[in-house]
């Protein structure tokens, strides 16, 4: 009898505890969300370079209608127009509320 006492208190019981295994769990679960938030910090940038210097590249082969848009007068109505059968893509046509017309018409 006294070898079994010298035996656990040199050795404690070692059972399984359902506190020792959710711990572990918590623990591989913040080391993987870690892993998946600092591979999003590092990858964003990077795949954002690509794809602007791609578009760049391509210019308008993607399909993109590089338009800029602007200001204008509170009084000042007029309609823009292009069309595919003006000589130039880049021709637009400027209407204006008194049907005056500017531009490649």
């Amino acid at each position: 009898m006294s070898l079994e006492r010298d035996w656990d208190s040199i050795r404690p019981d070692r059972g399984f505890r359902a506190v020792d295994a959710g711990m572990g769990i918590l623990r591989i679960t913040l080391l993987f969300g870690s892993a998946a938030v600092a591979l999003a910090l590092i990858a964003t940038p990077f795949l954002d370079s690509q794809t602007r210097s791609q578009s760049a590249r391509d210019s308008f082969a993607s399909g993109l209608d590089m338009a800029s848009t602007g200001s204008i007068g509170h009084r000042d109505i007029y309609t823009l127009r292009r069309s595919v059968l003006q000589p130039l893509p880049s021709s637009i046509c400027v209407i204006r509320n008194d049907g005056s017309r500017h531009g490649d018409c």
